[in-house]
C-alpha cells in the first residue's frame, strides 16, 4: 500500500515537472507572467458571473461573449509577440537594430494584466466585497506608468518622443 502512495506521488512530481517544464520551454523563463494572467483571466469570469448572477443578468450569451473576449485577449497577446520577433528579426537582415520592439510584446502583456486586475476589483465592488483604495490607485498608476514608458520609447506620428 505505502509503495503505491509513492508511486503515486512520484507520478503527480513527474507531471508537474513536465509541465513546468512544457510552459518554459514555450513562454521562456518568464512563463509565470503568462500563468498569472491565465489565473486573471479565469478570476475575472467567474467574478463577473457572480456579479451577473447577483444582479440578474446572467445568461448563457453573456458567458460565451465573456469567454471570446478573452480569447481575444489572447490573441492580441500573441500578435505582439509574434509581430516583435518577426520585426526584430528582419532588422536582422536588414542590419537595423530594433530590438526595442521586442517590448511591444510585453507592454502589451502589461496593459492586459492591469486591465484583468482592474476589471476584477470592480466585480468585486459590485458584488459589495470592500477593496483598498490603494489597490484601484495603483493600478492606475501603474497604467500611467507603463503608458509613459511607451511614450518615451515610441515616438507618436509627428516623431517626438514624449517625456
Amino acid at each position: 500500500m505505502e509503495n503505491k502512495i509513492v508511486k503515486f506521488f512520484d507520478s503527480i512530481n513527474c507531471a508537474i515537472g513536465a509541465i513546468f517544464t512544457a510552459l518554459t520551454q514555450v513562454f521562456g523563463i518568464s512563463w509565470i507572467l503568462f500563468a498569472g494572467y491565465l489565473i486573471f483571466n479565469i478570476v475575472d469570469w467567474i467574478t463577473g458571473w457572480c456579479k451577473a448572477v447577483k444582479n440578474k443578468e446572467e445568461s448563457s450569451k453573456k458567458g460565451l461573449k465573456g469567454i471570446v473576449k478573452k480569447v481575444g485577449y489572447w490573441v492580441l497577446i500573441a500578435v505582439a509577440f509574434i509581430f516583435s520577433f518577426l520585426i526584430v528579426e528582419i532588422g536582422v537582415i536588414l542590419e537595423i537594430n530594433l530590438n526595442f520592439v521586442m517590448l511591444f510584446g510585453w507592454f502589451t502583456l502589461a496593459c492586459m494584466i492591469v486591465n484583468e486586475v482592474r476589471s476584477i476589483l470592480e466585480n468585486l465592488m459590485d458584488l459589495d466585497v470592500y477593496v483598498p483604495h490603494f489597490l484601484t490607485k495603483g493600478l492606475k498608476v501603474t497604467s500611467d506608468l507603463i503608458d509613459k514608458a511607451v511614450d518615451k520609447l515610441i515616438p507618436d506620428e509627428e516623431g517626438e518622443k514624449h517625456d
